[in-house]
């Protein structure tokens, strides 16, 4: 279960980044550089987060495959090497989309039609 638990985790997370980048970011950037494609710091963010999730997915894969490699330090490394940059982001883009910094940059109406 553990192992299906960080499978489901990574396939979320990408999800979710591949929603935001696809969808979101590219209306978000056109007035916002930190989404930018040029400047963006949530892009930079999740290419480390998604290396991390690289090779997290390796592991599980690995683990599935052959349980008695299992290591739960291992695990551990692999998960303590993106958890700064992914915590660092989540922190930034709940502090990016506040509603007050928001309207700075976007109407409500605006905000109500972006596709999510």
């Amino acid at each position: 279960m553990y192992l299906e638990s960080a499978k489901r985790f990574n396939y979320h997370l990408t999800m979710h980044h591949t929603i935001e980048e696809t969808y979101i970011f590219p209306i978000l950037g056109k007035r916002m550089r930190q989404f930018s494609e040029s400047e963006g710091l949530h892009l930079e963010s999740h290419k480390g987060i998604h290396e991390g999730l690289e090779r997290l997915k390796a592991l599980v894969q690995q683990y599935k495959t052959e349980p008695s490699t299992y290591n739960p330090t291992e695990m551990r490394v692999c998960l303590d090497s993106f958890r700064e940059v992914l915590f660092s982001h989540l922190d930034q883009e709940v502090e990016d989309l506040r509603g007050d910094n928001l309207k700075k940059y976007f109407t409500l109406q605006e905000v109500e039609n972006i596709p999510i």
